[in-house]
């Protein structure tokens, strides 16, 4: 049996070496993919950009604060009054600060817009 295994195993042997070794291309530095640009929003893209991104916040904002007030309500019917009050006073903070940043990020958009039409007519 060992006899059979070695003689096997040397008949392989012997064929692998006897192969020519596959023809391959030199080896090639990889070739460094440039990023696609992305085209530049036109005016009208902008200014509706801008506008979306007002809407959001104000939309954000009014969650917000229907949850803080929510929140005050159910507090409200536990007896918790001192909650009840920080609930609808965090809802109107993050509110406030949701509406003012969708407000400051769709104005900058819009002037944006607005810049690259004035652009075009000067």
């Amino acid at each position: 049996m060992k006899a059979y295994v070695l003689g096997a195993a040397l008949a392989l042997g012997s064929a692998a070496i006897a192969q020519e070794p596959p023809d391959r291309p030199p080896a090639q530095p990889p070739v460094r993919k440039e990023k696609a640009k992305k085209p530049k929003k036109g005016a009208a893209a902008e200014v509706g950009s801008g506008v979306g991104s007002a809407a959001g916040g104000i939309a954000k904002g009014a969650g917000s604060m229907a949850s803080g007030a929510a929140k005050g309500a159910v507090d409200v019917a536990t007896l918790h009054p001192v909650d009840a009050g920080v609930a609808v006073g965090t809802g109107a903070a993050k509110a406030g600060k949701d509406v003012t940043v969708g407000s400051v990020k769709g104005a900058g958009k819009v002037g944006k817009g607005v810049g690259k039409v004035l652009k075009k007519i000067l």
